[in-house]
């Protein structure tokens, strides 16, 4: 049975850092392109980063450019983001996929508010 496992969601003030893991189970990890997703209240989900599955090849969206950061521990089966710099609008819930676009395998998601 493959699972996702979010966690380090939390409430950050505007400015502060979280860091989001997703271990996996029920699968290799190092056969799969991986990507963060986010879902803000009212909002479609939408693509935050991935990272490809051998050259550790990454992809952001704009919005979080220099500030978010993705990076992958195959060792672990575990795929991390770094959030710096948070803003108010980075409040959402993260999701982790398996997958560098289409459909896949999801996490239920962890929840990440920056408020002050």
């Amino acid at each position: 049975q493959v699972q996702l496992v979010e966690s380090g969601g939390g409430l950050v003030q505007p400015g502060g850092s979280l860091r989001l893991s997703c271990a996996a189970s029920g699968l290799t990890l190092r056969n799969y392109a991986m990507s963060w997703y986010r879902q803000a209240p009212g909002k479609e989900r939408e693509l935050v980063t991935r990272i490809t599955r051998t050259t550790g090849v990454t992809d952001y969206a704009d919005s979080v450019k220099g500030r978010f950061t993705i990076s992958r521990d195959d060792a672990k089966n575990t795929v991390y983001l770094q959030m710096n710099s948070l803003k108010p609008e980075d409040t959402a819930v993260y999701f982790c996929k398996t997958g560098w676009s289409g459909s896949g395998y999801w996490g239920q998601g962890t929840q990440v508010t920056v408020s002050s």
